[in-house]
């Protein structure tokens, strides 16, 4: 890194570890959730950029972005499967569509998409707790991605060492076992390369002066109850209809989570956690459902994080106004919510002192409205989020496709209003 960028890199990093310590740094830290952005302002579909496997594409649309905009943030290949189109047709999922699938099922320009259907059926239930790996073997694997299509028949029975491993040699020999072994072996293959790619555009990201603060992610246990197992609509019913199983469950994931959480600590210091929450938002589950079910989980997971020497950033999917007084409870200075929809009044109020406020301001305003309205809204927006510090602009939701004066008016609007 030249000596120019690693000032930059230095006074962005510190502009965002001020605000999220809830200081006032120097200027409110400009943080945009790009996803799909730098793709559409670079030229590319998302079709093109998931099928390039050389990850050139998402190389040239990240150096583009940046220098255009030059945010405090930096990104890389993204959260949109660039480049592993070929590896997604060997897998076969059956719960997602990407743009550029065989049969161009999803708009060559559409974000990946996600069929919600239940894994874990109801006479299921002892099995699964019974047996969780052997259930997963034989009816989650396949039922969420053709690869794994042939272990629903899986059958092994005890005896001595010979004949087992007799058995399941003949197993593994027929046609559908040796199709599924080679194509483990070739997505292996595809993603020691892949990876390479993605660490050297993160390099080249770092290189160019830019921080890129994300270093994992973790999860909610209902979330993953209601999102996978269940489905949305099973899963609302279960906590009237089976709460023990649903408690069970989300109990055990906890402390898995816990566990694989504290391992990491001292390593990636000072990285951000990101926790998306898709089902706590306002009017999803009762007040009391969601401490009990939601909150109690997600509080422990927030404080290992913290524990472990890293920063939980979590994103507040939907309505966040009814569940700001459970966002208070933690230790002050050492969280950042990103809010997607909230009244920032509020949130201000309540969060003040207490964690960093990300997003909040609407990406439709920078698609469809003009420079102007752009402009006010942003000195609105950081009139009542600004003061004080502990807030980091950023839509509340990633802004898509939008026209560049847009994107334009928006930055400069923000380096206007957002100087303390």
């Amino acid at each position: 890194m030249t000596p120019e960028n690693q000032k930059k890199y230095d006074e962005k990093l510190k502009r965002i570890k001020d605000a999220t310590a809830l200081k006032e740094p120097d200027r409110v830290p400009i943080c945009p959730v790009p996803e799909l952005y730098p793709i559409y302002n670079a030229g590319y579909t998302v079709a093109e950029v998931i099928y390039d496997t050389s990850l050139q594409k998402s190389r040239n649309a990240a150096i583009k972005y940046l220098t255009d905009f030059d945010p405090d943030t930096g990104t890389g290949a993204g959260l949109v499967f660039a480049g592993e189109g070929p590896a997604m047709e060997r897998i076969r999922p059956k719960n997602m569509r990407w743009a550029g699938m065989p049969g161009a099922i999803i708009d060559e320009n559409s974000l990946q998409q996600f069929i919600e259907y239940p894994l874990l059926l109801d006479d299921e239930y002892e099995e699964f707790f019974k047996d969780r790996t052997g259930w997963a073997l034989k009816k989650a694997l396949p039922r969420v991605s053709g690869l794994f299509d042939p272990l629903a028949d899986f059958q092994y029975n005890l005896g001595n060492a010979s004949r087992g491993a007799r058995q399941l040699a003949s197993l593994f020999s027929t046609p559908a076992y040796r199709a599924m072994i080679q194509d483990f072996w070739a997505i292996e293959d595809f993603y020691q390369v892949y990876q390479a790619r993605v660490d050297e555009i993160n390099q080249m990201v770092y290189e160019m002066g830019y921080p890129v603060v994300r270093g994992g992610a973790a999860g909610v246990p209902f979330d993953f109850y209601s999102d996978f197992l269940r489905g949305t609509l099973l899963a609302c019913a279960d906590l009237y209809d089976r709460p023990e199983d649903v408690q069970r469950y989300i109990d055990e994931a906890l402390e898995v989570t816990l566990e694989n959480i504290r391992a990491t600590k001292g390593q990636d210091e000072g990285k951000h956690i990101s926790m998306a929450l898709h089902k706590g938002m306002d009017g999803f589950m009762s007040d009391e459902h969601y401490r009990k079910y939601y909150w109690s989980h997600l509080q422990k997971i927030i404080l290992a994080i913290i524990d472990s020497g890293k920063v939980p950033y979590i994103y507040t999917e939907g309505k966040y106004n009814t569940r700001i007084d459970c966002l208070t409870e933690v230790p002050p200075g050492k969280v950042i919510y990103h809010f997607e929809e909230v009244d920032i009044q509020l949130a201000k109020k309540e969060l003040d002192g207490i964690a960093c406020i990300r997003g909040a301001f609407p990406a439709n305003t920078v698609v469809y409205k003009t420079p102007s309205v752009i402009d006010e809204k942003v000195k609105e927006t950081m009139d009542i989020l600004a003061p004080g510090g502990g807030y980091l602009f950023s839509t509340g939701y990633p802004i898509e496709g939008c026209p560049v004066e847009n994107m334009e008016a928006l930055l400069l609007a923000v380096e206007k209003y957002g100087k303390y």
